[in-house]
């Protein structure tokens, strides 16, 4: 009831029933009186448009205020644009003939000023005519009933803005089940049906905006992001619908999850920045914040020198604005931004860049957004006159005189009335039907029976776009997704890049970042692995990892573990999975091979030449005194031992392995048991003459063949047992040149011969040279006119001075990944000197004498054993005389008679 009211009217009542009832309901919701609030200034102010059903109206037409003052500055866009689009769409309602016929549409429209305790104080004017009042105790002075104004009843309420205020009116909006339609609250708390169930808005909560934000996110190829919220249900809802989006999604890591305190203490966005580049690798931001915090985190991480660094993903309140990114625009380029699907009402822009002071008195209001948007002043009652702004004329003109852009949820308050209109008119057909005006039925209007009717509109909005709810009030999800450009662009601004409908349609291609880079930057924890890394996990961060090589022979099993290779195969380069060993054997290019091969062909010409000389000149004397039939048994011997090197160096395979065990040993075995015999035979000789003239058994040519032959087959029996034991066979060895990088390794091709079976197939050979030596060692004494003992002697010492080398070089390559190369040139270089010196020493003067001095090869005189064994002894006594005589014990003068 109004002052003016109460003025005309006899009563003098001071205090009505319902004014009770309203100061209770504040008490007990707010803990404050209304007396309290006139006292502090806040009574409150609103826009009374008389009708036949009244609207309720909440719109932010003031920003907060500092602490103390509930309401700031007016706000142009998103309070006054909003407001006047409310007004707009009842006019075109009410002048429209076919929805809602003969009823005019009113409204009550209040100032939230951006605060929700202070929206739920205003917004209790909606409730007062739904308060039951008991007037029977009062009474005007003269003693009758008070006449008390009915309130206008609100049907419905179009708001709020923010989420925070809309939760906290529909609370009390829901007791008196008066139906609610936001235009712009996207909280997902909202959706809460069993909570909210008054509640319905035109805009899509922030689930759908939550699930395109994760859409965009991962279609960037980004998992490491961090969020920002401001404190409140818009901010906290909006984060927290993304966090749990992204876990039931996965692949996406939260890096940081920061809160903006709803008040924030100096330096606080610098503390933000700084705890947002603890994880410097989570570029993208994911910010939910009112255009204040957005502009000052903004402002933040340009005074860090963070310039295009950050990669913001902003909400719809964020979406293509320009004040929140106001002289921030080199920070803000590449941000990402999202909002609801919408269009630009040209109705409206004409509609509204009409309006003057003298139009719309309506929006009381209007003045000071007048004053705000020319930058001028009005004189009016109670406001000191300001002289240092100019005084406004009235003559300026909205669009003209002033920056006029459309405020972006303009369409959706339009939608919102309208929706409100089209259930009254469904519900009007149905209950009135036929009947021009309000019927009974519909005074009051039931608030329930009127959400059911909201919750079935379907039409086309002021935007051509479909408007509906689903079971909890819910608009479908439509988004615009824009990106702040600056690079490269005439016009820098937002520039349409996708769109959301349920699901992503993204145009990368249309994307530009920091200093017109097209490459889209990275925000992940961990860079992937390249081929043939592993990923390690760092615990409890499933986007984070270490990347380890799989080393050695290992290859990638899978992302997260390495196995080994089998034997006979490697890595690939890239260690993404295994490849054939190549196999390899001893080149006869190779330079191992050259040297042996070349000693060997030499080895081979000289014995085949020597064998040729003492066939030619078989029965000259120097060839018969060498004893032939050993002679040729040895130099055979010899001959072997160079063709071996030819055996050991082929490609193996089973016949050249079978020939390498028969032959490996063969050689040595057939010239050691030829020379063995030779020096058993002149050590018998000399010793039996010692004794007796009695020439010593088995000392004839056919003897010692036999004895010969008799050696040489305890060899061949050894190697036939071994042929019966173990078949010869080729192997492959990938164990032998398998060095620590696996792009040397190799597969030895080679004969079934370990070391051991090498050494055990010479063992025999050795023995012999070794008996052979030291026969010749007691051999030495005897005179060299007689026999070979000399030359074999020294042949023998040089032969083990020659395997004595050989044994360490042999055995001290075994670890080398050049083994069978080593070994192989050791052993055949090794078997072709102790033939070449048997050769040289036996063999090559009696040639050099039978080709080049054959008058030395004549037959000498014929000497009995005894005439022989009589010359060594006085031959020796010679020796031991002259020894004396040197000592000056005897002197003995020669026998010049013969």
């Amino acid at each position: 009831m109004t002052s003016e009211a109460r003025s005309s009217h006899p009563c003098c009542c001071t205090l009505t029933g319902h004014q009770t009832w309203l100061q209770l309901l504040w008490v007990l919701l707010l803990g404050i009186s209304p007396v309290s609030l006139a006292q502090q200034g806040t009574q409150p102010q609103s826009i009374k448009i008389e009708g036949d059903i009244t609207l309720g109206g909440l719109f932010p037409v003031h920003s907060r205020g500092p602490a103390g003052v509930p309401c700031g500055d007016v706000k142009r866009e998103k309070g006054i644009h909003r407001l006047e689009a409310m007004l707009y769409a009842l006019d075109q309602i009410n002048s429209d003939p076919d929805l809602l016929p003969n009823i005019t549409l009113g409204a009550r429209i209040l100032d939230t000023c951006s605060r929700d305790t202070y929206a739920l104080e205003q917004s209790l004017t909606f409730v007062q005519a739904l308060i039951q009042k008991d007037n029977s105790d009062v009474r005007c002075s003269n003693g009758e009933p008070p006449i008390i104004p009915k309130p206008e009843r609100v049907v419905g309420v179009i708001g709020a803005s923010g989420s925070s205020v809309s939760i906290m009116v529909a609370n009390v909006l829901r007791l008196f089940a008066i139906p609610q339609i936001s235009y712009a609250s996207t909280a997902p708390e909202l959706s809460d049906n069993s909570r909210y169930e008054f509640f319905s808005r035109v805009v899509p909560p922030d689930s759908y905006q939550a699930q395109a934000m994760v859409d965009i996110v991962k279609a960037m190829g980004w998992n490491y992001v961090s969020t920002l919220a401001s404190e409140g249900n818009y901010g906290e809802s909006g984060v927290d619908a993304f966090l749990q989006i992204s876990r039931e999604a996965g692949g996406l890591c939260i890096a940081q999850s920061i809160k903006i305190p709803r008040e924030p203490r100096p330096g606080e966005f610098d503390k933000i920045i700084k705890r947002l580049m603890e994880t410097s690798n989570a570029r993208g931001v994911i910010i939910f914040a009112n255009e204040d915090d957005i502009k000052r985190v903004l402002q933040a991480a340009k005074k860090a020198n963070l310039t295009g660094h950050f990669l913001f993903v902003g909400s719809d309140s964020w979406g293509a604005k320009s004040s929140p990114i106001q002289d921030q625009e080199e920070v803000a380029e590449g941000a990402v931004t999202i909002l609801p699907k919408r269009a630009s009402i040209d109705g409206f822009d004409q509609y509204f860049t009409s309006r003057s002071l003298e139009n719309n008195r309506r929006n009381i209001w209007f003045a000071e957004f007048w004053e705000d948007d020319f930058k001028c002043k009005l004189t009016r009652p109670g406001i000191k006159y300001d002289p240092s702004r100019r005084k406004c004329t009235g003559d300026e003109r909205i669009s003209q005189d002033s920056q006029y852009e459309q405020e972006g949820k303009v369409q959706f308050v339009i939608d919102a009335v309208y929706a409100m209109a089209h259930a009254l008119h469904s519900m009007h057909l149905d209950l009135c039907p036929g009947y021009m005006g309000v019927c009974e039925k519909m005074d009051p209007v039931e608030g329930r029976m009127l959400l059911q009717y909201i919750r079935s509109v379907n039409f086309n909005g002021s935007a051509g776009t479909g408007v509906m709810f689903n079971e909890n009030g819910d608009a479908p999800g439509r988004y615009d997704i824009f990106q702040y450009q600056m690079s490269n662009v005439s016009n820098p601004g937002y520039k349409d890049i996708g769109q959301w409908t349920n699901h992503l349609r993204l145009n990368p291609e249309e994307m530009q970042w920091s200093g017109g880079d097209r490459r889209i930057p990275d925000s992940v924890c961990s860079f992937p692995c390249e081929p043939g890394e592993r990923k390690k996990m760092v615990k409890g961060v499933p986007c984070c990892w270490h990347c380890e090589l799989c080393d050695g022979y290992q290859y990638l099993l899978d992302e997260f573990s390495c196995d080994m290779c089998p034997f006979n195969m490697r890595p690939l380069p890239n260690r993404t999975g295994c490849r054939p060993t190549p196999i390899i054997k001893l080149e006869w290019s190779s330079p191992w091979a050259i040297i042996p091969v070349f000693l060997a062909i030499l080895g081979i010409l000289a014995t085949t030449g020597v064998i040729g000389t003492f066939v030619r000149f078989n029965d000259t004397p120097i060839v018969r005194a060498s004893g032939r039939e050993l002679s040729y048994v040895l130099l055979t011997g010899i001959f072997l031992i160079y063709l071996i090197t030819f055996l050991m160096i082929a490609e193996p395979s089973v016949a050249v392995c079978a020939f390498r065990r028969l032959l490996l040993g063969l050689g040595m075995c057939i010239s050691y048991a030829a020379m063995l015999t030779k020096t058993n035979r002149i050590y018998r000789i000399f010793e039996q003459g010692k004794k007796s003239v009695t020439p010593p058994k088995f000392i004839s040519p056919t003897s010692q063949l036999i004895i010969t032959f008799i050696l040489i087959s305890v060899q061949l029996l050894g190697v036939f047992i071994w042929f019966g034991v173990m078949p010869p066979h080729t192997i492959i060895d990938y164990e032998e040149q398998k060095p620590p990088n696996p792009e040397f390794a190799r597969g030895v091709l080679k004969c079934d011969m370990s070391d051991l079976s090498l050494i055990l197939c010479l063992s025999y050979s050795i023995v012999l040279m070794i008996t052979c030596t030291v026969y010749a060692i007691k051999s030495r004494g005897v005179p060299e006119t007689f026999n070979e003992a000399k030359p074999i002697g020294f042949t023998m010492y040089t032969t083990c001075i020659i395997w004595l080398a050989f044994v360490p070089i042999f055995f001290g390559t075994a670890q080398s990944t050049e083994k069978m190369f080593i070994q192989t040139t050791t052993l055949t270089v090794s078997m072709s000197l102790s033939a070449t010196v048997s050769l040289g020493m036996l063999y090559i003067p009696k040639v050099y004498v039978i080709i080049f001095h054959p008058e030395q090869n004549v037959q000498k005189r014929k000497r009995s054993f005894k005439a022989v064994v009589q010359a060594a002894t006085v031959s020796t006594h010679l020796s031991m005389k002259s020894s004396e005589k040197q000592n000056g014990e005897s002197k003995i003068e020669p026998d010049r008679s013969q």
